[in-house]
């Protein structure tokens, strides 16, 4: 999985144009994001084919993740040319399984 700065997440995420991209907004001090994070990786086993994944440790990047209307962690956003395209927040979230159906539902109208 692609680790993301402030510094490339313009051209990794906003500029990327050959499949949607994946971004996993996560914090050090966020448990449901430490717990799902090896389940999440092991999504991008299965599915990047038609998506591209990646994660955003906001610690060093809080601006970004403000900018892009991340209010709590964990939370997901499949961008697709440089636009959101859908979001998954932390009040959706308990379980992998919601992290996959969320994937789910935007590959398979790739």
């Amino acid at each position: 999985m692609l680790e993301l700065t402030k510094d490339n997440f313009e051209q990794e995420v906003k500029q990327y144009t050959e499949k949607p991209v994946f971004v996993d907004f996560w914090g050090d001090k966020c448990e449901i994001c430490k717990e799902l994070m090896p389940g999440v990786h092991d999504l991008e086993g299965k599915y990047s084919d038609k998506i591209k994944f990646a994660s955003l440790n906001i610690t060093s990047a809080r601006r970004l993740a403000i900018g892009e209307k991340v209010l709590g962690l964990p939370t997901m956003i499949i961008y697709k040319n440089g636009e959101k395209l859908s979001t998954i927040t932390p009040d959706k979230i308990s379980t992998l399984d919601d992290v996959e159906n969320f994937i789910k539902s935007v590959y398979e109208t790739l």
